[in-house]
């Protein structure tokens, strides 16, 4: 299974791509998508760029499934609806490809990958640098991207268990339906 872990930003958004095999984690890519280049009132445009640098990264290593990070609010609303319209954008650009998308805390991940919920931006890179077997350190965005692709590697396959075990059977989306037109 090939899994695209999504670190969501508006100026910085960071991707990275797992294979599972079992329990062996394999690294396939990991990079950044930037909007900074644009100017930081050009919001459509910026979510554009994020949309669709998704959708490449998502053409280009064909994942099976993707994880994203939950957006917390901030001391600053009007950075938590900003932060959430560029997570919204990358979500969409997902859905969009046909993936199933779950969704983790940065707590959970933090959990998952250094094993403490608190842990600092170095100790997530260090651990998935350790995890990949990666001759570097990764950038901050692309670490936690990475991070979340990993807590997917591990919590979904026990979710899959769970679901099998329960005999519980996936539900279909909403549908489309015609409003009222003159």
């Amino acid at each position: 299974m090939r899994i695209l872990g999504i670190d969501p930003g508006l100026r910085t958004t960071g991707f990275g791509v797992i294979d599972v095999d079992g329990s062996a984690l394999t690294y396939v890519a990991s990079g950044t998508i930037s909007t900074m280049h644009l100017d930081k009132g050009q919001l459509p445009a910026r979510l554009k760029v994020l949309f669709d640098g998704i959708r490449e990264v998502v053409g280009r290593y064909e994942p099976d499934a993707a994880s994203v990070e939950i957006v917390f609010v901030n001391v600053n609303p009007q950075s938590t609806l900003l932060l959430g319209q560029a997570r919204g954008a990358c979500v969409t650009a997902l859905v969009h490809s046909d993936l199933p998308v779950a969704e983790y805390t940065a707590l959970q991940m933090k959990q998952a990958v250094v094993g403490y919920g608190r842990a600092e931006k170095t100790q997530i890179q260090e651990m998935v640098r350790r995890l990949l077997t990666l001759p570097g350190l990764p950038g901050p965005d692309a670490a936690d991207a990475l991070g979340l692709a990993i807590t997917h590697a591990h919590a979904g396959s026990a979710l899959a268990r769970l679901a099998q075990a329960d005999g519980v059977i996936g539900t279909g989306s909403g549908k489309y339906r015609a409003g009222r037109s003159r």
